[in-house]
């Protein structure tokens, strides 16, 4: 039996940053206030645990592309060109790259991420939300 060689998670991350330029927090709020979609994928339970991040959209990762693909005929109704800018932002920052990577490739080449997910934007001291969320299914 031959053994699969697989380049791994760490490989699969390098790749799906490869050319993108993440934000930091800061950035992040600075995109938000020139009309970025700001989308959370955070669990329930996570956001719940650290609160809701102001003005975020929140959608489940399983329903991501379709939501956001302005071709999508289930896409929310802020999807509108693939030209917007998306800043995608996940607890740690590492299942946002991965979905960033996705959404490139359906076309929304002006997606990015947050490095450091909510965690690094607790860390700087920005303000979260109790909620309630903007949460799309």
């Amino acid at each position: 039996m031959t053994e699969v060689v697989a380049p791994g998670i760490d490989a699969l991350l390098e790749q799906a940053r490869s050319g993108v330029r993440r934000l930091t927090p800061e950035e992040t709020v600075a995109a938000s206030r020139r009309g970025a979609l700001i989308i959370d994928t955070r669990t329930e339970a996570q956001r719940r645990e650290q609160g809701e991040l102001p003005g975020a959209i929140v959608i489940d990762r399983t329903v991501l592309e379709w939501r956001l693909d302005p071709g999508s005929e289930w896409r929310i109704p802020e999807a509108t060109s693939y030209d917007m800018e998306v800043v995608v932002v996940c607890r740690q920052g590492y299942s946002s790259s991965l979905a960033v990577a996705t959404l490139r490739l359906v076309g929304l080449w002006r997606t990015t991420d947050m490095i450091g997910g909510v965690e690094a934007w607790q860390a700087v001291g920005l303000p979260l939300n109790a909620g309630p969320a903007d949460v799309r299914t």
